[in-house]
């Protein structure tokens, strides 16, 4: 018989909740929260989720234990008076710019003050003047709109394992910051840009590219072609009107036409490059037993992330660009002789991508292979900018001579794509049950760390897919112990790959699930399923790729 407790006079089973404020969402009763995520441990610093008992006593229901047999109420005369007090205290010593404000619109904050009715604070201003850390190209930080709610630190440390910020000082004096407050460029940062992604307010933002964009696509010396990451399709639809994790490819592609892009194509391309190259060198590697486990390296976070916190290590990450980078080169090949300047750009889920496309390593006589990566929700901000009516839009298919994908490229953009694309190519058995049963080998789920085995060439390959880079840290630090659990290893930052990329709109873990499986659809629907199929692909090793494919797609860290 299952337990019970009463939320508002209802009777909830509990049905293994960690905490109250579970079951009262389970109940259908939505409590204001700013510092309680699910991934995240429990902090309990806004007091927003306080709830009464039947004795008068108030208590955070985030991080109180449910019990057979409490009664507790949720929306009382004293608990609202509390939180528009909390509410109006947060908002006496919060920037008040919110016409102007990066989050305008999807801020909590002024979600929560909307919903509490405030329209005046009794509390003298007590903001304190801070200056914007622009320093890092991928996210922008503003200390004058922080709530102190951690869920930026936690999601640094306790996820990323990362620990860029942390709390500093005391009291009024508290605040966020790198150590020794130093620009976030100057820290331990890589990129990732899931500080962004939990932060209720704009105190941490996505950095924003689009005005320069518009510049670029009014200068009629430019002629700009776009490519289009396998993410995006399904992180775009929801915000945009359509259901979770729905394919929009063909409403993006007519949409990016719509902005004044000349030539629109898929990165999958670029990822079937990545799949060719990089089951070559796995392939080379294993024959000779050397720098193995072999690194994946499409994920620019987790390359800067092995270069300051495990740099040692570097010479087992992949010599082979990513996808965005190979497309990139290939693109500004296969388009000269141009009487106009060539303006690449990557629509991307990433904020990392951003630093990725300004790495020397990526740049050939000092010009950028990929001029700019736009996130998925700054071609939002454009599409709406422009006045497009995004549902009504007809899809459109990608430009020649890259029109061809395949699903081994789309399946990219969701953690253990990469490792399910490589085996696709390198197994022997290229038969339908055989590409079914790669499927159910444990290279698919959005679980952090993820473990196979597959046989390539009479030998046992052992296989480890990470997602989220403090996942990986156990597996790094056993490598450097001197074990050899594995010969690849496939990381994301992202927990559950780029469709949970800190680019994309704002999305729960059943969102980002179903961002997954919309890849997964797309695979399904595709007629060609592995890399090596790819005819427009395949014919650019006798094109531009001829005698080039070092140059084009590999790339040496740190050069």
């Amino acid at each position: 018989m299952s337990a019970f407790m009463m939320v508002d006079n209802i009777p909830v089973p509990i049905e293994g909740e960690e905490n109250i404020l579970a079951v009262i969402r389970k109940a259908g009763i939505q409590l204001p929260t700013f510092c309680y995520y699910s991934e995240l441990s429990v902090y309990g610093a806004c007091r927003m989720c306080m709830v009464e008992d039947k004795r008068g006593s108030i208590q955070a229901a985030c991080s109180t234990p449910p019990r057979e047999g409490m009664e507790i109420y949720t929306n009382t005369p004293r608990l609202r008076k509390y939180r528009k007090n909390v509410l109006e205290l947060l908002l006496a010593s919060h920037c008040r710019d919110c016409t102007t404000c990066e989050k305008s619109g999807k801020c909590k904050l002024q979600e929560l003050a909307h919903q509490f009715g405030i329209r005046d604070i009794r509390f003298g201003d007590g903001q304190v003047e801070h200056e914007r850390d622009e320093s890092s190209v991928c996210i922008s930080r503003d200390n004058a709109k922080c709530i102190l709610c951690g869920d930026c630190v936690r999601m640094c440390e306790e996820i990323q394992g990362v620990g860029a910020i942390d709390f500093s000082d005391r009291g009024a004096r508290m605040k966020v910051m790198p150590a020794f407050d130093e620009p976030i460029a100057n820290s331990a940062c890589v990129g990732c840009g899931q500080c962004a992604a939990v932060c209720p307010t704009g105190a941490i933002v996505v950095k924003n590219d689009t005005q320069k964009m518009w510049e670029e696509l009014s200068d009629p010396h430019t002629k700009c072609v776009v490519q289009i990451a396998p993410a995006v399709r399904v992180g775009i639809s929801h915000e945009m009107g359509l259901g979770e994790g729905e394919n929009a490819m063909g409403k993006v592609t007519a949409a990016l036409r719509r902005l004044g892009f000349d030539e629109v194509y898929d990165t999958t391309t670029g990822a079937d490059l990545t799949v060719l190259e990089e089951a070559n060198e796995l392939s080379e590697r294993l024959a000779k037993g050397e720098n193995l486990p072999l690194f994946t390296s499409c994920c620019p976070a987790w390359v800067q992330f092995v270069e300051k916190h495990y740099p040692e290590l570097m010479p087992h990450v992949s010599t082979c660009r990513s996808p965005m980078e190979m497309f990139g080169a290939v693109l500004k090949e296969q388009l000269k002789p141009s009487t106009r300047r060539i303006v690449s750009v990557a629509i991307m889920p990433c904020t990392a991508k951003k630093f990725e496309v300004q790495r020397d390593e990526f740049k050939r006589n000092s010009v950028p292979d990929v001029d700019y990566a736009i996130t998925t929700q700054e071609l939002i901000a454009m599409i709406r900018q422009a006045g497009i009516v995004f549902d009504d839009l007809e899809p459109e298919s990608v430009d020649m001579p890259f029109g061809v994908s395949t699903g081994a490229g789309v399946i990219f953009g969701v953690t253990g794509g990469v490792t399910e694309a490589v085996i696709r190519r390198l197994s022997d058995d290229k038969s339908t049950t055989a590409l079914r049963a790669i499927a159910f080998n444990g290279v698919r789920g959005m679980e952090g760390v993820k473990h196979t085995e597959v046989e390539i060439g009479g030998k046992k390959v052992r296989i480890a897919i990470v997602s989220g880079l403090n996942n990986a840290r156990p597996l790094l630090d056993r490598i450097l112990e001197g074990h050899k659990d594995y010969d690849f290893i496939e990381v994301m930052a992202c927990p559950g790959g780029c469709v949970s990329g800190a680019g994309q709109p704002f999305g729960t873990k059943a969102d980002k699930a179903r961002r997954g499986e919309g890849l997964y659809k797309a695979d399904r629907m595709s007629p060609i399923k592995r890399s090596e199929e790819n005819y427009a692909v395949t014919s650019l090793y006798d094109g531009v790729l001829k005698g080039r494919v070092h140059e084009l797609l590999h790339v040496e860290y740190g050069k």
